[in-house]
């Protein structure tokens, strides 16, 4: 996690939780992400593989998870529910919702409107991560991408009907452009409607175009960021050769 200090501090323990930008929810500096929680998509951990790490995190002091509704078409979901399922007061759950998991799986008919930034995409995606997950809320929801195409106001005021809802306790933006970001938090702020707290977006020394506009945008919001792809999926550690780099 990013917290605008300086590169040479020494990282935090697990333990030294910090709070998520502008809120008062605790988490660890770190966080724990699941897309490789599941094989089905031919890549990532069994569940009994998956499991030592969830438990090497957890026992360090971890408390913050991440996922998603199409990690590993849901394996991400289910495994990570089954972990926490004694330990649901003590654990911070993100998960997102906007890919459209029938246009990644053969024989299964094209729902267009099961994908996207909009209020029926967020309900019916919300509503199957909570079933796999085996809980009645999230702690944080993550527009996952922004499409482009929904209103912004209708996103806000969508994800402010799911704080309401009890369904979920915060939002946050991932992969947004700072215009989108500032125009979201501006209309929840004016409206009275839940703000993002947070920002997930790609950031490794491949890749430090997020210091140019999001990072400054995120410092006057007061909205937390999360990196993702901080090993540039595995190339910065040699596990892929620079021609297998995600564009």
């Amino acid at each position: 996690m990013f917290f605008y200090t300086s590169s040479t501090k020494t990282a935090k323990a697990l333990d030294d939780y910090v709070l998520l930008g502008r809120s008062g929810l605790r988490v660890s500096p770190l966080c724990l992400g699941t897309a490789t929680f599941g094989e089905q998509w031919g890549i990532g951990a069994n569940k009994e593989e998956s499991k030592k790490v969830f438990d090497l995190y957890y026992e360090r002091g971890g408390n913050f998870f991440d996922t998603a509704c199409n990690y590993n078409d849901g394996e991400g979901e289910r495994f990570l529910g089954d972990y926490v399922s004694d330990k649901r007061s003590d654990v911070v759950i993100a998960t997102k919702y906007t890919c459209n998991t029938t246009s990644m799986q053969k024989d299964v008919r094209l729902n267009p409107n099961l994908g996207g930034n909009h209020r029926k995409s967020l309900v019916e995606n919300l509503n199957e991560s909570l079933k796999r997950l085996n809980m009645s809320y999230v702690d944080i929801l993550y527009v996952h991408v922004y499409e482009f195409r929904t209103p912004i106001e209708e996103i806000m005021r969508s994800l402010d009907d799911a704080v309401r809802s009890g369904k979920v306790l915060y939002v946050a933006a991932s992969n947004f452009p700072s215009w989108a970001l500032a125009r979201a938090n501006t209309f929840a702020e004016l409206r009275g409607w839940s703000s993002f707290i947070g920002l997930q977006t790609r950031y490794s020394l491949l890749d430090r175009s997020l210091e140019f506009d999001l990072q400054p945008a995120c410092a006057e919001l007061d909205v937390g960021i999360i990196p993702w792809g901080a090993v540039a999926e595995g190339f910065l550690i040699g596990n892929i050769r620079e021609n297998q780099l995600l564009t």
